[in-house]
């Protein structure tokens, strides 16, 4: 590391104003942050220092999402070796390779085409190149089924970028959360890559590993699948090959679902670093649990089984499917497009889980409602903080002239 801090110093000058390289001084300060930590230091006009930066904050959201990447890519595999009747006599390292070789090329497009959209735009601008990416081109696999084609996953990784992103002044400006910008254009350009019963689960080979064909009674249907099309009666939900699910199984993971979202357990595992570490808020992650599990009872009491399917779902059962608990841990608690008082992180929680509930239940068309409730929530964050702080003006004003008589 000395050896490349020493040539990275050598360097350089030819990248500061005046240089032969002057016109990509962005990209190298990119490159040269993200590898070393910067030696320089505010001079005037701080009121606040911290060891903490945009930096570091990344790294430990991307270390808390590992435990449900590794766990998507396994279960990727899992499901596609339980499609074609070859689990049993499957390794472990065999499942998980196939996995990783069908996420890997989902990772690297999402990075290659956000990164490159905002190096440019930092040249462009004369500006520094800021990390705020280095979260959401992991995200963006992450939240897609696995048989997304990378194309799409360029274009609206793209979309998201340029008018979701860059059009509002880049990192820390954003309204609306990246990752879910590009899901929501991926969901409503091409519906029929997002939704159905065969684009959760790979049944071809990936690289040439893992070919063989479907065994009789498979189906790629998700939980949440199954309640949208659920016809009428008791509802139960059942695996890709018939077997009914669990509890646990939900818990744990194994089913058809977004390559990062099947895995309540992974998904805490990094809840668990995000507070431990101080990133994330509490008041938010607790509000969207608090918020679901009430909006699912009052779905058990009240709404008519026989029409709305989903409200059968018991409250544990609703947060441990779709993207319920991921957006509750990594999308909801995004601090440039979420509430930033404290009694507003509650209020917007709150509402997100009660939103998502809603929408999953009383609407059959979404029965992934986590996506559009966090996205219409990013949307009212502002109004909530605005009249959070005026009603603390209000409260203060008040007491004020009671002091005073």
């Amino acid at each position: 590391m000395k050896a490349l801090k020493n040539y990275i110093d050598k360097i350089k000058p030819h990248f500061e104003p005046g240089g032969k390289l002057s016109m990509f001084q962005s990209v190298f300060e990119g490159f040269e942050s993200f590898l070393f930590v910067p030696n320089a230091t505010s001079r005037s006009g701080v009121h606040i220092h911290d060891s903490i930066d945009s930096k570091r904050t990344m790294t430990v959201v991307i270390v808390a999402l590992l435990p449900a990447l590794l766990f998507g890519m396994y279960n990727v595999g899992y499901q596609h070796y339980l499609s074609i009747g070859q689990l049993p006599q499957t390794s472990f390292w065999t499942i998980f390779l196939f996995g990783f070789l069908a996420v890997l090329p989902k990772i690297v497009v999402a990075y290659v085409v956000g990164l490159g959209i905002e190096f440019t735009a930092a040249q462009l601008r004369h500006h520094e190149i800021q990390e705020g990416f280095l979260v959401s081109g992991m995200l963006i696999p992450m939240i897609v089924p696995v048989d997304t084609p990378l194309w799409m996953i360029a274009v609206a990784t793209a979309f998201a970028v340029i008018f979701a992103k860059e059009v509002f002044g880049g990192t820390g400006m954003n309204i609306f959360n990246i990752a879910l910008v590009t899901r929501a254009f991926l969901f409503f350009a091409y519906p029929s890559k997002m939704s159905g019963d065969e684009v959760f689960i790979r049944t071809s080979d990936t690289f040439g590993l893992g070919g063989g064909q479907v065994v009789e009674g498979f189906s790629g249907a998700t939980p949440l699948g199954q309640a949208a099309t659920h016809s009428g009666g008791v509802l139960q939900l059942t695996d890709t090959l018939g077997n009914p699910l669990t509890l646990s199984d939900m818990f744990f993971g194994l089913i058809p679902g977004s390559i990062g979202e099947t895995s309540t357990l992974a998904i805490l595992i990094g809840a668990a670093i995000l507070l431990f570490t101080g990133i994330a808020s509490w008041r938010v992650m607790l509000s969207v649990f608090a918020g679901g599990f009430v909006m699912s009872l009052i779905c058990n009491w009240f709404a008519n089984p026989d029409i709305y399917p989903a409200a059968q779902l018991s409250p544990l059962t609703q947060i441990c499917l779709g993207g319920f608990a991921f957006a509750a841990v990594f999308m909801a608690t995004d601090p440039v497009t979420g509430a930033r008082t404290n009694t507003g992180k509650y209020i917007f929680g709150f509402l997100v889980g009660v939103l998502a509930i809603l929408i999953r239940v009383f609407n059959s068309g979404y029965p992934e409602g986590a996506m559009l409730a966090v996205l219409l929530m990013n949307a009212f964050a502002p109004l909530i903080d605005y009249f959070v702080v005026e009603a603390n003006i209000r409260h203060r004003l008040k007491r004020a002239k009671n002091l005073t008589k």
